[in-house]
């Protein structure tokens, strides 16, 4: 027995030891945003959403009021909108109760309030000014995520850093008071989880301007989240001068911006103090195009005439769209560096930048060779009726046994 019991012991702490390590271990998320709006023009709900290939939606948009607390953006959508079988006087409606719904139906699906984004980002600074701001508007969010069934919060300042929305208010103090901000609401999220006993999450979006990144101290704002959500999109659009691409994964040769990538983008904020397993890398459902291409180079890295009307905005088109009415009428390239291709139309001059099934397959295998917290789509109701794009990320990152 004596002779034994050491040896026991160390198997026992091994074991222990092991088990700890495992249970430590952060799974990779497959986050995905909803848009209120969605169900409006889109006609896409809650309903529709491929709920058991997600580990997590941000439901998009919560709003601040004047008063500097976190409010209802679309009441009608939000809270009001009675799905089929529903109607008024049943209580809570909405988008809120089917989510509540679908979290019943998949129980490790976790839900998120989202609050600010593009169009409601101009009080974030005001907010986040003061000890007595802070703290009013941390305990309203808690408030508002408890009442309608959240499991933690998404921040998406656009951005601390400036270069927001015309109109939003800005203050060379607002990266130093943006932390302050997120501590806050990581204070008042832990004290609500000692009363329950649960984790509440915090989470934000971040931008994919190189410059912007080194003026935030990245690894505090990482110490205060649960992972974040960067937005590595957007890269070209309407405001530059000649065609690229939307969401390189790697600097294409002929780019004339080498930083206009996720690569690059990533190894910036690893570089600023985050690790790895708390980056999660957005993809985008959409493309964006150009019209009066020149006809060079199949359209890439060209200067172009016009932005051409999309899905529902102007150079914007959504994957569902593209897979109907576009990808038939234009010819496919690829780009085996920046792995992703593009739509070229000679005759017509028409250039679309996007994403698909393929590339989305490379951005996936990157999140997994870097060890980084995952895949975050902006937005749901882009994809194709049968999750083509969704089905592709979800199928990369968690084959099938």
């Amino acid at each position: 027995m004596t002779r034994r019991l050491p040896l026991l012991l160390i198997l026992a702490l091994s074991l222990i030891g092991f088990k700890v390590a495992a249970e430590s271990e952060s799974p990779q998320h497959i986050i995905a945003y909803f848009s209120s709006w969605s169900i409006y023009e889109r006609q896409y709900f809650v309903t529709d959403i491929g709920a058991d290939m997600l580990t997590d939606i941000n439901y998009a948009f919560a709003n601040i009021s004047d008063a500097g607390e976190c409010a209802i953006g679309d009441e009608w959508a939000d809270t009001q909108f009675p799905y089929p079988g529903e109607k008024a006087g049943d209580g809570l409606l909405g988008n809120f109760h089917q989510l509540q719904l679908l979290k019943e139906q998949n129980p490790n699906l976790q839900t998120l309030i989202s609050i600010g984004g593009w169009t409601w980002s101009a009080k974030f600074s005001d907010v986040a000014l003061t000890d007595a701001s802070r703290k009013k508007f941390a305990t309203s969010c808690v408030a508002f995520m408890k009442k309608y069934g959240f499991d933690g919060l998404d921040i998406d300042w656009e951005y601390p850093t400036g270069g927001g929305n015309t109109g939003n208010i800005e203050r060379a103090e607002d990266p130093a008071n943006f932390i302050l901000l997120l501590t806050e609401l990581r204070t008042e999220l832990d004290a609500q989880g000692g009363i329950d006993g649960e984790h509440y999450l915090l989470t934000m979006a971040a931008g994919s301007n190189i410059k912007a990144i080194s003026q935030v101290d990245w690894k505090a704002a990482a110490d205060q989240l649960d992972w974040i959500n960067v937005m590595a999109y957007d890269f070209v659009g309407s405001w530059v001068s000649n065609t690229g691409f939307n969401a390189p994964l790697y600097a294409s040769p002929n780019d004339p911006d080498q930083q206009n990538n996720d690569d690059t983008v990533l190894k910036a904020y690893l570089a600023a103090g985050v690790a790895s397993d708390k980056l999660v890398l957005g993809v985008p459902f959409y493309g964006r195009g150009w019209k009066d291409v020149t006809d060079k180079s199949d359209g890439l890295f060209q200067p172009y005439g016009q932005i051409p009307n999309g899905t529902y905005g102007e150079g914007v088109f959504e994957f569902s769209d593209l897979s109907k009415f576009w990808l038939p009428l234009m010819e496919r390239h690829w780009d085996d560096t920046a792995k992703v291709p593009w739509l070229y139309n000679a005759k017509t001059g028409m250039m679309i930048s996007y994403d698909d099934p393929e590339s989305l397959k490379y951005k996936v295998d990157y999140v997994k060779d870097n060890n980084l917290g995952g895949v975050m789509v902006w937005e749901l109701s882009s994809d194709s009726r049968d999750h083509t794009l969704l089905k592709a990320v979800h199928d990369a990152l968690i084959p099938s046994e």
